[in-house]
């Protein structure tokens, strides 16, 4: 599998890992092989609410921030970007009882699957995307 990651960070108070980002580019590229997508280019952003709630408010109408914004783009191979808010994923990560850790990495592979083209507009597809995700997560032992 050929992934190409680009990863923003937009925040001073977050970065991954060096061991963080490689479990989530194997992660990402075995949710490709999955999927059978030979190559992919994906754009990954983190940023403040301030920064997520200006896209959510441009380009879905919605003002207010959210936790991760999608951006599909229909050119071969690059997929798209996905953009996370930071402050948003730790809240819902204390809400939830779980880590900042599992949270950002739930958000990326939300996005991701996404980019893919799944969706949650229905509980069918919601109920699909989310046995995608979950399953990928725990592949790698990402757990709640």
């Amino acid at each position: 599998m050929a992934l190409e990651l680009d990863i923003r960070y937009a925040v001073d108070d977050f970065r991954l890992s060096e061991e963080e980002e490689d479990l989530l580019v194997r992660m990402l590229e075995e949710g490709l092989r999955r999927e059978g997508v030979p190559a992919a280019e994906i754009s990954l952003s983190f940023v403040d609410d301030e920064e997520i709630r200006g896209l959510n408010a441009r380009y879905r109408g919605v003002d207010a921030p959210t936790d991760v914004l999608t951006f599909p783009l229909d050119d071969d191979p690059v997929l798209g970007d996905i953009v996370v808010s930071v402050p948003t994923a730790r809240q819902q990560a204390e809400a939830y009882g779980h880590s900042l850790c599992r949270e950002i990495f739930f958000l990326i592979v939300h996005g991701f699957y996404h980019l893919l083209g799944y969706d949650h507009d229905t509980e069918e597809a919601e109920a699909e995307m989310f046995r995608r995700q979950e399953e990928l997560l725990a592949a790698f032992g990402i757990t709640r």
